[in-house]
């Protein structure tokens, strides 16, 4: 079995130091409305190199305090300022204080994160939502009780409004402070799927969950997960884009099918995906031997690509996390537009695109070469050029057409009929893609990495 343990990844990159917070507070001039009661910057204060723990000291407990003291020095950096405004002042010459956050959907011509500032009382509404976030998490903290994202926007709806509001704050002070978002007590939701007999989770507390090749197991959150295992006869990994055609892929046994050279493992995050499951493809990426392929099957659309590539280069809302969320090695093999018509599927059965699609097309061309490859935009510009967008449903949409008008009658089953044979259209396309990868397991094989 492959044993990895600890989910390599979830190793910190970063040396926590102390936080250094500077009050810089000055008096306002008669006539003057520019000055700025600015925030304390978290800075790194000066520690003797034998002073800073390595990253594999670092324990759970350890980076609990760090995010709780970082957390407790901001609040009171921003009530010392609160402290300090005149008890009085002109309405010409409102004093403002300014906090500065790192922003981490921002960058700066060196390609570090840029920053965000929120000012006070300027527009007081975006600091009372980071005082209420820094409040509920440090509660996580001190309480020892891990919480959501969503747990947090559901403590205070009328305040927050959007769930939006909530994930780029945390993810903003995650990056402040040069900590993890687990490292806040803060954890991932779980909702991708895996199957595939090959594969054991063994969770922190003691438990192990079983995937199996028939059912999809509910993908665990990563702090929970202690080791995994996979068997040495797996002989590749598909990741799909949706839960629908995950499940019927299990349900047709894909996973342990006879004609392929080896069982497999299928995941789905559900569309966009959490970062459970980009953790899971991750670590089978980086830790899997190479001859076994780790491929996609997404819709040959933007936002399919776009899915792809949060898995295969990472997201921007979490471009803090990237590198140990993006799975390199990962390989589009599917669906692809430009053959559709070797499939003698017709054109006029796919679906128009519409001005999202457009919209998000064109976003995406704009995309460095580094996170957009030529097959990539070559599909892209072949949806543009056909107005056209192929969804992996057209595979078994396409073929149910036809048997409905062929062997599907009343008889047969009539529209259930017809519904397995579009899945086992689906069922025949991967057979093919997959043992054809498996036979040039060193070949590109017109697989878009």
């Amino acid at each position: 079995m492959h044993d990895f343990d600890d989910f390599g990844i979830f190793d910190d990159e970063c040396t926590m130091e102390d936080d250094e917070h500077h009050n810089s507070i000055d008096e306002p001039d008669d006539c003057s409305t520019d000055h700025y009661h600015e925030a304390s910057q978290i800075k790194e204060e000066d520690m003797d190199e034998e002073d800073v723990p390595e990253d594999d000291e670092m324990s759970d407990a350890d980076l609990h305090a760090a995010a709780t003291s970082s957390i407790e020095h901001l609040v009171l950096s921003l009530l010392t300022q609160v402290s300090l405004l005149p008890a009085s002042f002109k309405p010409c010459k409102v004093p403002k204080m300014e906090l500065q956050l790192t922003d981490r959907r921002k960058s700066t011509a060196d390609g570090s994160m840029g920053t965000r500032q929120l000012r006070f009382p300027e527009k007081a509404k975006p600091l009372s939502q980071l005082l209420r976030v820094l409040d509920l998490t440090h509660e996580a903290l001190v309480c020892d009780i891990p919480t959501t994202k969503r747990d947090i926007y559901y403590r205070d709806v009328p305040l927050f409004q959007k769930q939006g509001v909530v994930d780029r704050l945390i993810d903003d002070l995650a990056a402040t402070f040069e900590l993890e978002r687990s490292d806040l007590n803060v954890r991932a939701s779980s909702k991708g799927l895996v199957c595939g007999g090959g594969l054991v989770m063994h969770l922190k507390s003691g438990e192990a969950i079983y995937a199996n090749e028939t059912e999809g197991a509910l993908i665990p959150v990563g702090e929970d997960i202690s080791s995994f295992e996979v068997g040495d006869n797996i002989a590749w990994v598909l990741v799909v884009e949706k839960e629908a055609v995950f499940q019927t892929l299990c349900r047709l046994n894909l996973a342990g099918h006879p004609s392929l050279p080896g069982p497999g493992i299928i995941i789905t995050g559900k569309g966009y995906p959490d970062v459970a499951t980009r953790n899971l493809v991750k670590t089978l990426s980086d830790n899997l031997p190479t001859h076994i392929p780790v491929m996609a099957l997404v819709d040959g659309d933007a936002y399919g690509l776009d899915i792809l590539s949060v898995y295969k280069h990472g997201s921007a809302s979490l471009r803090h996390e990237n590198a140990k969320l993006a799975a390199g090695r990962l390989e589009w093999i599917g669906v692809w537009a430009s053959e559709l018509v070797d499939l003698d599927i017709d054109r006029h059965m796919l679906i128009p695109i519409n001005k999202y699609d457009e919209k998000k097309a064109h976003a995406m061309l704009r995309r460095d070469s580094s996170t957009m490859p030529p097959q990539w935009r070559n599909e892209l510009q072949h949806m543009l050029d056909t107005r056209r967008k192929a969804e992996i449903e057209i595979l078994s949409t396409i073929k149910v057409a036809r048997a409905q008008n062929s062997e599907c009658t009343a008889e047969t089953g009539g529209e259930e009929c017809a519904k397995g044979k579009g899945a086992l259209q689906l069922l025949n396309y991967l057979l093919g893609k997959i043992t054809r990868r498996l036979a040039n397991a060193d070949a590109d094989l017109d697989c878009f990495a």
